[in-house]
Parts: C-alpha cells; structure tokens; sequence
C-alpha cells in the first residue's frame, strides 16, 4: 500500500526523490525522539537494556544520513550490491536501505 495517494494504482520503479526525502524525514524525526526517550527513561532502566537500545537507534540514524546522501548523488533506490533498483515497496518500508531483498540476505 502506498503512503502517498497522489500516486496512480501502477507502481512505479523508483520514489522520488521528495518522497524519499519525506521517509527519511520521518525515519529520522522518529529515531531521535525515540534517542530522546531512551535518554530520559535512562535515569529509571537497567542501563544495558537502554544501552542497546540506544546503540541500534544510533545505528540506524546513521543509515537515514546515508540515505539522505545517496538521495543527493542520485544513487538512492540503487542496491549496493547487485546494482538494480530496488523495488519502491521495500523502499516504502525502510526507506535508508542499501539492498534488495536477495543482495540483504547475502550480506548478512
């Protein structure tokens, strides 16, 4: 199911690059409120839960900037290991990936 209902029922190959930025905003909005919440809640949680909690947070906005890099040098929606696109659904749901789905399960 698309976010955007501007879009016609035909798929198409590729997001643009304003909705891709309109994902990463988002992943990225999120992903800092939630190093907010983790951050304030540190005080009263057992600090290895939070600790890693926090380390995949930071790790993921790590993978939004790069996204947003990607998007400016015109190679976002480009696997990085097989070179096709990777399909707009996917994109959809994880918006800073690197990978298709076939190319992710080799890369571990």
């Amino acid at each position: 199911m698309s976010l955007d209902t501007s879009r016609t029922d035909a798929a198409p190959e590729r997001l643009t690059a304003h909705e891709a930025r309109q994902r990463l905003e988002h992943e990225r909005n999120t992903r800092l409120a939630q190093l907010r919440a983790i951050d304030e809640a540190g005080r009263d949680a057992t600090e290895q839960v939070l600790a890693a909690q926090k380390e995949t947070v930071e790790r993921v906005l790590k993978e939004v900037e790069a996204a947003f890099a990607r998007v400016e040098d015109g190679t976002y929606g480009v696997c990085q290991g097989c070179a096709k696109s990777v399909p707009v659904e996917r994109l959809e749901i994880l918006p800073y990936t690197r990978f298709c789905v076939p190319c992710q399960h080799t890369a571990g």
